[in-house]
C-alpha cells in the first residue's frame, strides 16, 4: 500500500494535486483543507496517501497529515453511505479538529451543513464514529471532550467560536481561521487569527 508520496508539485486545483516523482506524474485527490497548505508549484511536497482500488479504477487520495488520512479512512470504512467523494467533500468544508469536535458533541446541525450531507447522514456520522473519535481524543482538542465536559481550548477553536459569535457560519469561520493560521504561522494567538480573518 502507498502510505505517502513525496515529489515535485506540478500543479494544484482545489480538489486535485499532481506530483511528479521519478519521471511519473501522480494525480492525487485532496480536500480543500490540504490544498490550502500546499506550497507553490515547483516545490517539493509530501502527502500522506490512501489508495482506493475498484474494479475499474485506482484512485489516490492525499492529505497534509497522517491524522487527516486516518480520519478519511475511518469515515469511508465505518459510515454507511459515505464513500471517498463524500468524505473528501466533508473534509474540504471542516478542519479535522472542528469535524471531530462536532462528532464528539453530537452536533448534527454543523455536520449537515457540509455539501452533500443531509441530516440523516450527519446523524449516521455521529452514531457510527462518536466512540471511535472519542477514543482518539487526546491528539486533537475540540470544544467538548468525549464525556461532554469542556475540553482544553486551542487558539484555533477560540478564534472560530469568536467568528461564529460575530455571525459567521461555522464552515466559513473555520475556513477563515485556517487561512489566517497559515498566513501567521503555528504560534499565532487567538486575537491575531481573529484580526487576520476579519481583515
Amino acid at each position: 500500500m502507498i502510505t505517502s508520496i513525496e515529489g515535485v508539485l506540478v500543479e494544484a486545483t482545489p480538489l486535485r494535486a499532481v506530483i511528479e516523482l521519478n519521471g511519473f506524474a501522480y494525480e492525487v485527490n485532496v480536500p480543500v483543507t490540504t490544498t490550502e497548505r500546499l506550497p507553490r508549484a515547483g516545490s517539493v511536497v509530501k502527502l500522506h496517501t490512501l489508495v482506493i482500488y475498484r474494479d475499474d479504477s485506482q484512485t489516490l487520495y492525499g492529505f497534509a497529515s497522517a491524522q487527516d488520512r486516518d480520519f478519511f479512512r475511518l469515515m469511508i470504512e465505518n459510515v454507511t453511505g459515505i464513500g471517498p467523494k463524500m468524505a473528501l467533500s466533508i473534509m474540504s468544508r471542516l478542519s479535522l479538529p472542528l469535524l471531530q469536535g462536532a462528532i464528539r458533541s453530537g452536533d448534527v446541525a454543523t455536520l449537515a451543513k457540509c455539501p452533500g450531507i443531509g441530516k440523516k447522514t450527519a446523524e449516521r456520522l455521529v452514531v457510527e464514529l462518536k466512540a471511535k473519535v472519542g477514543a482518539a481524543g487526546g491528539a486533537v482538542h475540540s470544544l467538548l471532550s468525549a464525556d461532554g465536559a469542556p475540553a482544553p481550548r486551542t487558539p484555533h477553536a477560540d478564534a472560530v467560536a469568536a467568528l461564529v459569535a460575530l455571525g459567521y457560519k461555522i464552515g466559513d469561520a473555520d475556513e477563515a481561521v485556517r487561512r489566517a493560521s497559515l498566513a501567521l504561522g503555528d504560534s499565532a494567538t487567538t486575537e491575531a487569527m481573529i484580526k487576520k480573518a476579519l481583515g
